[in-house]
């Protein structure tokens, strides 16, 4: 087979995967997410097994220690987050009001503008008639999934398969990695194990690391904030540390957000004061020592990168392309290298000769 031909196999496939990936993506999400967390605890159970545990034990202990913290995650925040859902609907509603009642008056008077009418009556009214009911936010949203019971099915079913599947692939994940690696020709097996280890590296720590950086910033946060009184101090605070998935970003929407919370709540007052030191702190504390020490510096993944992957997976694959993106990026960024090694080692790069590594001086002999 000449390398044309065999580039063009190569091609259509990868084209094919992603008509696949794309036809099959309201399917693939319990599958991805249960792949994610089969990875992540992978290692734990690789640990218990070095010390004379069975694979399958192994298996049991890790996935029982995941789902009881899950759970207990889920029992303990749900009704926090219930509570300031409802409040956060109010805080908004109150900012419409602001913004009709003094913050435009205000502006239109500064720039000598005339008198109009107000469109953000319709924008109040609205959040008057969907959010005023008990239950909020969950209940429009549980209303408008309720409203087709295949559409309730479906996520049912997503929702119970995700714990099934990534117990039998945490299971069998030695087992497939070594059944992969059978089917690698063998005059490339170690050029692909070591790609393979390489992209290992960047996926472990960004998967493990950062979850476990954005774990940690999103409990200081919240800490910090509810010292300081802030009403919604536990949706604020986790939304900082889910945003910390981008670097800076979470400091960003985080501090924005919980100083225009404190705002209203509290008015000008040494609150906002308060906010800015909980945020400078936990940005320390990532820049110093979170980011170090859990992610190091294998990742190497650039910032405009990571925002770049993120928003072209959402585009292409819907969320299944979120939960995909960031793995397939770091996969790109060391092909990427390699082909860059494999370029200044080709006589295409070569053919003008060396380039030196001083210019010498024209008036010189």
């Amino acid at each position: 087979m000449t390398v044309n031909v065999r580039w063009l196999w190569w091609l259509g496939g990868l084209l094919l995967l992603a008509w696949l990936l794309n036809a099959l993506s309201p399917i693939l999400m319990p599958f991805a997410i249960a792949s994610v967390l089969a990875y992540m605890g992978d290692p734990l159970a690789d640990r218990l097994e070095a010390r004379g545990v069975g694979r399958t034990m192994s298996v049991v202990l890790v996935f029982s220690g995941l789902s009881l913290f899950s759970l207990l995650m889920f029992l303990i925040t749900l009704p926090l987050l219930l509570d300031q859902m409802q409040l956060l609907v109010q805080r908004l509603y109150a900012l419409v009001g602001w913004l009709q009642e003094t913050a435009l008056p205000g502006l239109r008077g500064f720039l000598d503008l005339p008198e109009q009418a107000q469109p953000i009556d319709t924008a109040k009214e609205a959040i008057s008639k969907h959010w005023d009911a008990a239950g909020g936010i969950f209940v429009y949203v549980w209303q408008k999934i309720s409203g087709s019971s295949v559409a309730v099915m479906t996520w049912v079913a997503n929702i119970t398969l995700i714990p099934v599947v990534t117990f039998y692939l945490l299971r069998d994940w030695d087992v497939m990695m070594a059944a992969i690696r059978k089917l690698l020709p063998r005059s490339h097996e170690a050029l692909y194990v070591d790609i393979a280890r390489q992209c290992d590296e960047i996926l472990g720590a960004f998967a493990r690391g950062q979850f476990l950086v954005m774990l940690s910033l999103g409990a200081i946060y919240t800490v910090g904030l509810f010292i300081l009184g802030l009403d919604l101090a536990l949706v604020l605070g986790l939304a900082a540390g889910m945003a910390s998935i981008v670097p800076y970003l979470g400091f960003i929407v985080g501090i924005a957000a919980s100083g225009l919370a404190a705002y209203f709540q509290f008015d000008l007052s040494w609150q906002l004061l308060g906010v800015a030191v909980v945020f400078g702190i936990g940005q320390l504390l990532e820049s110093l020592y979170l980011t170090p020490s859990l992610v190091g510096d294998k990742i190497g993944l650039h910032p405009v990168m990571v925002i770049f992957a993120i928003l072209a997976g959402g585009q292409l694959f819907g969320f299944l392309g979120i939960l995909l993106a960031l793995p397939v990026a770091s996969v790109m960024k060391v092909m990427a290298g390699y082909l860059h090694d494999a370029y200044l080692r080709s006589e295409w790069y070569q053919e003008g000769g060396e380039i030196p590594l001083v210019l010498e001086d024209e008036d010189e002999d």
